[in-house]
C-alpha cells in the first residue's frame, strides 16, 4: 500500500501541462486563460508528454507555456524549431512562445524535459532562408529618408502647408531632393483620416491634392536622384455604404479590377460583432491573422482574392504610378509572411513597416516577413522619449534594434505623424506635450546627431527638418561624407548618465560623436572637428565640405563556397572590408 503511493506520488509529480491564452468557444489550451494545470499533457512513454488541441482556428496571436502544474514555466528557450512544423516566435518578453496559423487545423504539442514541440496537421508558413533580402532592404544602404508629412499637415500652416501644390510652388520638392535619398509620401488612396481609412486604393485624388500633382512631385524628387514612398494601408478599408454593405471598385488598369465584398472582411470584426452594426448578418471571411482596428473593417489577407488585390496594388503603385517602395501601415494587423507576399510580387526598393510594438514582436515580425521589409526602430524611439531633457544617456549604449543586430532592418527616428501632439502639432512624445518646438534647438538636433551618425536607416522628421533645415542638412552631408550606412559597426565608449560617446565606422571614414554636459571635448588623434552642437561634437577622419555629394550605390552580400562577401561599385570585398581580386 505505502508502495502505490509512492508510485502514483511520483507519476503525479512528473506531469506536465499546457498553459496559454485560451478564450471561451476556442479548443485552444481547451478555452482556460493561463491556467498554470489548466490542459494536461499525456504521458507517451520514455519521458514524451504530449497533447493536441483539436481544430484550432485561424488567429494571429496563441501564446503557451509548459508547466509542472504549479511553479515551473518552460517557454520558448526550450522552444525546437527544428522539430516543429509551426513556426514560433516569443511575444511579451515573458518567454512565451506564441505562434499563428492561417488555416484552421489540429495543433499538437510535446516535451521530453528538454524540448518543446509545436506541430499541426497542415503546419503553418515558416520563413524561407533562401529569400531573406530578397527585395526591399538594401544592404550597407547610406541612404536618408524622410517624412514629407504630419498629421492634418494639408491644412495647417505650422511648418509650411503640405498640400502637392504647395510642396511644388515653394520649392520644397528640390530641397528635399537635395538633401534626401528617400522621401515618404502621406497616403495617396482616397478616403479619411488623412488617408489612413482609405475607400479606395486606386483613386490618388485624395486631401493631399489632385492625382496630377502627385505625379508632379513625383518626377520632381526622381529628377533629384531621390526615391519616393508611397503610405500603403492594406490592413483595413473603409465601406462606402453601411459598416459592411458595400465597397467601392479597384482598378489598377494593366493589373485588374477588383471589387471586394463582406466575404473579405475579418470574422472578428465589428461589423459583424457590434450590436451597432447594419451588416452583422452578411457572410464574412476568416479569422483575423493580427490585431484589429476598431475604426474600420479589416481586410481577410488568407483570401486569395484579398491577395490578388493587394499584389496588384503594390505592382500598380511601383510599375504605373512610379512610386519606388512602401510604407506599410499597421502591420500588426496581420501577418508577417503577406507582406513579404506583397514585396516579392511588386519587388520594391525600399519597404518598411510599421510594427508598434517591444523589440522581441518586431523581430519576430521581421523574421515572419522573411526579412523583407524593415521596421521602425521604435525601442529606440522610446529610448529618446526616456532621454528627454539632457540625461539618461546610458539609455543610448547599444540602443535599440542595433542590440539585436538588425540594423540593416531598421529605420530609426524621433517622432512621426502618429507620436507628434496633434492638437498644436508643435510637441511630441520625445519632447513633451505644451512645449514649443523653436524652443527646444539643442534638444532637437541633439537627438538628430545620435539618429544620423548612428546605423540603421535614419527617418528625419518634417518638423524638425523645417525648422532647423541648415543644421539638420548638415549634419546629412556629415554622414554621407563618410559614408555611415544602415549596418555601419558601433563602439560604445562611454555611456553614462551624463556623458556618451561612440565610435561610427562608414564606407569611408570614422566618426566620433560625444555628447552631454561631461562629454571630453579634447580633439582625438587622427580626426579632425566637424561639428559643435550646444550639447554635442562630432568628429570625424575625412573633410566633411558638402561639394559634389554622392550617395554610394547598395551593396549586394552573396556567398560563395560557403563564404560571405559584399560586391560593391563592381569590386568584391570580404566582410572585414578586404577588397579580393
Amino acid at each position: 500500500m505505502i508502495v502505490a503511493v509512492c508510485v502514483l506520488s511520483m507519476q503525479m509529480m512528473a506531469a506536465y501541462y499546457v498553459a496559454g491564452n485560451g478564450s471561451a468557444g476556442n479548443p485552444w489550451c481547451d478555452g482556460k486563460s493561463w491556467q498554470v494545470n489548466g490542459s494536461a499533457m499525456t504521458d507517451m512513454g520514455n519521458g514524451l508528454w504530449s497533447i493536441t488541441f483539436v481544430n484550432v482556428p485561424v488567429s494571429g496571436d496563441y501564446q503557451f507555456k509548459v508547466t509542472n502544474g504549479s511553479s515551473t514555466w518552460m517557454g520558448y528557450d526550450k522552444y525546437s524549431s527544428a522539430e516543429s512544423n509551426i513556426y514560433a516566435s516569443t511575444s511579451g518578453g515573458d518567454n512565451n512562445i506564441a505562434f499563428s496559423i492561417s488555416e484552421p487545423q489540429d495543433i499538437t504539442i510535446t516535451y521530453n524535459g528538454s524540448k518543446i514541440c509545436v506541430n499541426g496537421s497542415v503546419g503553418n508558413d515558416a520563413p524561407d532562408p533562401s529569400k531573406y533580402w530578397e527585395v526591399g532592404v538594401p544592404a550597407e544602404y547610406e541612404g536618408v529618408m524622410l517624412q514629407a508629412f504630419y498629421w492634418d499637415a494639408h491644412r495647417l500652416t505650422d511648418y509650411s502647408r503640405m498640400k502637392y501644390v504647395d510642396l511644388l510652388n515653394s520649392g520644397l520638392v528640390d530641397e528635399m531632393g537635395q538633401n534626401f535619398d528617400l522621401v515618404w509620401m502621406p497616403p495617396s488612396g482616397n478616403g479619411g483620416g488623412v488617408g489612413y481609412y482609405t475607400k479606395q486604393y486606386s483613386n490618388l485624388d485624395s486631401d493631399w491634392g489632385a492625382k496630377t500633382k502627385l505625379l508632379e512631385v513625383l518626377e520632381r524628387l526622381h529628377a533629384k536622384g531621390c526615391k519616393v514612398l508611397a503610405d500603403i494601408v492594406i490592413n483595413h478599408t473603409q465601406s462606402s455604404s453601411g459598416w459592411a454593405k458595400s465597397f467601392m471598385t479597384n482598378n489598377f488598369g494593366n493589373y485588374g479590377t477588383y471589387q471586394i465584398s463582406s466575404e473579405h472582411i475579418c470574422a472578428g470584426d465589428e461589423a459583424f460583432t457590434s450590436s451597432s452594426s447594419d451588416s452583422r448578418s452578411l457572410p464574412h471571411g476568416a479569422a483575423d491573422t493580427g490585431t484589429n482596428d476598431g475604426g474600420c473593417r479589416d481586410l481577410d489577407h488568407t483570401s486569395t482574392y484579398v491577395q490578388g488585390m493587394c499584389k496588384a496594388y503594390t505592382q500598380w503603385m511601383i510599375n504605373t504610378i512610379g512610386f519606388d517602395g512602401f510604407r506599410y501601415d499597421m502591420t500588426l494587423g496581420f501577418h508577417g509572411k503577406y507582406l513579404s507576399m506583397y514585396n516579392l510580387a511588386s519587388k520594391p526598393f525600399f519597404s518598411v513597416s510599421e510594427c508598434w510594438s517591444d523589440l522581441n514582436t518586431i523581430k519576430s515580425h521581421l523574421e515572419a516577413a522573411s526579412y523583407n521589409t524593415l521596421a521602425f526602430d521604435f525601442p529606440l524611439k522610446y529610448k529618446f522619449n526616456a532621454w528627454k531633457g539632457g540625461s539618461m544617456y546610458s539609455n543610448m549604449k547599444n540602443a535599440g534594434m542595433r542590440s539585436q543586430k538588425l540594423t540593416r532592418n531598421a529605420v530609426t527616428f524621433i517622432d512621426n505623424h502618429d507620436t507628434f501632439h496633434r492638437s498644436d502639432n508643435q510637441s511630441g512624445e520625445f519632447l513633451g506635450y505644451n512645449t514649443n518646438l523653436n524652443g527646444k534647438k539643442p534638444q532637437i538636433l541633439e537627438a538628430n546627431a545620435y539618429l544620423l551618425m548612428m546605423p540603421g536607416v535614419p527617418c528625419v522628421f518634417w518638423p524638425h527638418w523645417y525648422t532647423f533645415k541648415s543644421d539638420i542638412n548638415k549634419l546629412i552631408a556629415i554622414r554621407k561624407r563618410i559614408g555611415i550606412h544602415s549596418e555601419s559597426e558601433v563602439t560604445d565608449e562611454v555611456a553614462a548618465s551624463n556623458k556618451y560617446s561612440a565610435t561610427i565606422i562608414g564606407h569611408r571614414g570614422k566618426v566620433i560623436l560625444r555628447m552631454g554636459s561631461a562629454r571630453d571635448m579634447s580633439e582625438p588623434a587622427g580626426y579632425e572637428h566637424a561639428y559643435a552642437g550646444d550639447n554635442f561634437d562630432i568628429y570625424t577622419t575625412e573633410s566633411t565640405g558638402v561639394e559634389d555629394l554622392q550617395v554610394q550605390p547598395a551593396a549586394t552580400k552573396v556567398m560563395e563556397n560557403g563564404a560571405l562577401y559584399i560586391l560593391r561599385d563592381g569590386e568584391r570585398y570580404t566582410v572585414d572590408g578586404r577588397k579580393t581580386e
